[in-house]
């Protein structure tokens, strides 16, 4: 219901907006021409398509990496690091941003793209992630690999990625949604109005124009359809990852 609203707010008119619950009589499109005339609507979904791509490759690499090293090897503190990397995730990420702030501003990195990948290139959800469904793959493939004459990363690349599969597909669709979604952050560090993001040129068109709601819906409705594609895209694969590991034997 409420994707039914948000699709029938882009059609109506301002002066139809709080009369009819639903579709009004009379359909219009002045909402769409209005939202790419007003603003550079295009160039901030690029923006936002730049951010989020990066930082799904970046956190895949990364995330896979110390998952395998976590699942297929042993050294010392190995389960000191797990409950360390465990317990930051009950930490709140606003508690973070102060210091984080702070540290991007020295580092210089502030209204960049950099200030936005660089922060998010390592996920520990995703590492426990990966972890969990890396410790699945049988050790008598690696050893196969080492007997070939594989490196340790080229078993890990040409491997336990391939198998992985149905994980990558599932992390991929939580960190992409992460990233695309991700407000206060942007929000924070980004000044120059060419490197808004999506979530960040929506709020000012809200400020700018508060009475044009058919305006802010319409960009909403586009805000999401990258994200409802690339869950039909990887649907299956969400699932199956989200349910690797889950079951012994």
């Amino acid at each position: 219901v409420p994707l039914v609203w948000l699709v029938a707010s882009t059609t109506k008119s301002n002066d139809d907006m709080f009369h009819y619950t639903f579709f009004a009589p009379h359909f219009t499109a002045v909402n769409f021409t209005s939202l790419f005339t007003k603003m550079p609507f295009v160039n901030y979904i690029m923006n936002s398509l730049f951010v989020a791509s990066t930082t799904v490759l970046v956190q895949l690499f990364f995330s896979s990496l110390a998952g395998f090293a976590l699942a297929k090897y042993e050294f010392k503190g190995k389960r000191v690091i797990i409950v360390i990397m465990l317990s930051t995730m009950l930490i709140p990420g606003q508690v973070l941003m102060a210091p984080l702030y702070e540290l991007i501003n020295h580092l210089g990195m502030m209204d960049s793209w950099s200030g936005l990948i660089v922060p998010g290139a390592v996920s520990v959800f995703g590492i426990f992630l990966f972890r969990q469904s890396i410790m699945q793959v049988p050790n008598e493939l690696l050893q196969a690999g080492r007997i070939d004459g594989c490196s340790e990363f080229r078993i890990y690349w040409d491997i336990v990625m391939p198998v992985s599969r149905p994980m990558i597909g599932a992390f991929c669709l939580i960190s992409f949604m992460g990233s695309w979604n991700s407000f206060l952050w942007p929000q924070i560090i980004l000044h120059n109005r060419t490197l808004y993001t999506l979530p960040v040129a929506l709020n000012q068109l809200r400020d700018l124009y508060s009475n044009q709601y058919g305006t802010l819906m319409a960009g909403t409705l586009l805000s999401i359809l990258p994200v409802v594609i690339l869950f039909l895209l990887l649907q299956k694969e969400f699932v199956a990852g989200l349910t690797a590991g889950a079951v012994k034997g």
